[in-house]
């Protein structure tokens, strides 16, 4: 009896694992996406960040543990990953693309047409993925070490890369705070006067007019001259997002209307009737339409995540700061108020400001 006992006990533990719950499974899902997109951004955006300290402090702790070749191995993969140009987080972003938007075509669209859905809302998210390559290839493509003179027509001043040969060029762009740029400072590696809101970036080894930050997701850095496609790719990309998880909400909520699943009710494990509730009815659509609910919470969170983020980027662009300089003044770099609080000189107003954005300065002569 004993042995039998024990069996059956451990046959109600197995099943009370089984049925964790669904909702908790998707909110941990949720979690560790939304703390997967933080950490790259955060870590690739600011070098010496929290997450990448603390990257250094677990390394070292598992140090005795770890054999030295796994910890070369991986030490060469995080350098490769975020330390140098490559093209890894451009082909992971267009993959993920490519798997929403083909589970979208696949079921989304077809059960859309179904159900009579407008076809110009349908077709809205392939719109604005056509501007989306537009604006991701300006931003990808200019490529920071081309020397001066390469290229005619003016294209090089487009790259804003700063070299022996142009950086009188740049100069006299900008005036020097004192706080976070100091006049006469050279770059250490480029070995060139660095113009004030200029800064040199360890991934593509080049110094940059107005350095923004490097982008890992179109694989080059965002300085004055490619901003502005950086903002419409932003905000194209949230649009994106945003349209296909409003089009995929329509589209379950059409189906349970149409089911009349809400006015059902369920029997659970216990044999007990319930009413249709909101836990229910999210399990009931993941095992109908798992990939479409799977998609649904990615663009969802991936909304959230781009949004806010395409909100901080005009907060600096209105305010006429780069994502280099509001992380230094953050930091403590210096202040230049008898309060001890960071004065952007630069802001000239808001019009101003994105006028600066959509034509940068290149020299005095050009600030109007």
């Amino acid at each position: 009896m004993l042995p039998r006992l024990r069996a059956a006990g451990l046959k109600k533990k197995r099943k009370k694992v089984v049925r964790m719950d669904f909702l908790v499974l998707f909110l941990l899902y949720v979690l560790l996406v939304v703390l997967s997109v933080l950490l790259v951004c955060i870590y690739s955006g600011r070098k010496q960040s929290w997450p990448s300290r603390a990257c250094t402090h677990v390394t070292q702790a598992i140090s005795w543990v770890i054999p030295s070749r796994v910890q070369g191995a991986v030490h060469s993969l995080l350098h490769r990953l975020f330390h140098s140009r490559n093209r890894m987080f451009v082909v992971l972003h267009l993959a993920l693309e490519a798997l929403v938007y083909a589970e979208y075509t696949w079921e989304v669209f077809g059960y859309c047409r179904e159900l009579a859905f407008s076809i110009s809302f349908l077709l809205l998210p392939y719109l604005l993925l056509l501007v989306n390559v537009g604006f991701f290839l300006l931003c990808s493509t200019t490529d920071p070490e081309i020397p001066f003179g390469a290229h005619t027509c003016g294209f090089f001043l487009l790259l804003g890369t700063i070299t022996q040969h142009n950086q009188a060029v740049f100069l006299h762009s900008y005036p020097y705070d004192g706080v976070l740029f100091e006049k006469g400072a050279q770059c250490a590696t480029c070995h060139v006067r660095k113009p004030a809101r200029s800064k040199h970036c360890g991934v593509c080894d080049a110094c940059v007019h107005r350095f923004d930050h490097h982008c890992v997701w179109v694989n080059n850095c965002i300085g004055a001259f490619n901003t502005r496609y950086f903002l419409a790719y932003l905000l194209t990309l949230t649009s994106m997002a945003a349209s296909m998880a409003a089009i995929t909400t329509a589209f379950l909520t059409q189906v349970v209307l149409l089911s009349n699943l809400m006015l059902g009710r369920y029997t659970d494990h216990q044999g007990q009737e319930h009413p249709v509730d909101a836990f229910f009815l999210i399990q009931h659509l993941f095992l109908t339409f798992p990939r479409t609910v799977f998609m649904l919470g990615f663009v969802l969170v991936l909304s959230f995540i781009l949004a806010s983020y395409f909100c901080f980027a005009c907060y600096l662009a209105l305010t006429n700061q780069t994502s280099n300089e509001w992380f230094k003044s953050r930091r403590g770099a210096g202040s230049s108020d008898p309060h001890g609080r960071y004065r952007n000189i630069y802001s000239r107003g808001v019009w101003s400001n994105l006028g600066e954005i959509v034509r940068p300065f290149i020299s005095p002569a050009k600030k109007r």
